[in-house]
């Protein structure tokens, strides 16, 4: 297991919104202690940012592509990072 800090970006595509997807992303990230925030953008699609121990952000990465019950996952973009260092938890985020 890697104990290495990274950084990832992640817009998630398909049927994200109104099914649960926030809560979903914010459980599994808190559980797995990463920092960061999840957000709805106005295309449709879902936005994570999340820091912490490359283990954990792979293991929330497998939950992300495939959703709650009713979501229906398209395509996941994900890109890697630095840590900033920036967030001091994870949550949900409400525009």
């Amino acid at each position: 297991m890697s104990s290495e800090e990274v950084r990832v970006v992640v817009r998630v595509y398909g049927i994200v919104q109104g099914v649960g997807f926030r809560g979903f992303v914010y459980r599994i990230a808190r559980s797995l202690g990463l920092k960061g925030f999840v957000k709805n953008l106005e295309d449709g699609s879902l936005l994570i940012v999340a820091e912490g121990r490359r283990d954990a952000v792979e293991k929330l990465l497998e939950h992300v592509r495939r959703g709650p019950p009713a979501a229906v996952v398209e395509r996941v973009d994900v890109e890697y990072s630095e840590p900033r260092g920036e967030f001091d938890s994870f949550r949900i985020v409400f525009e």
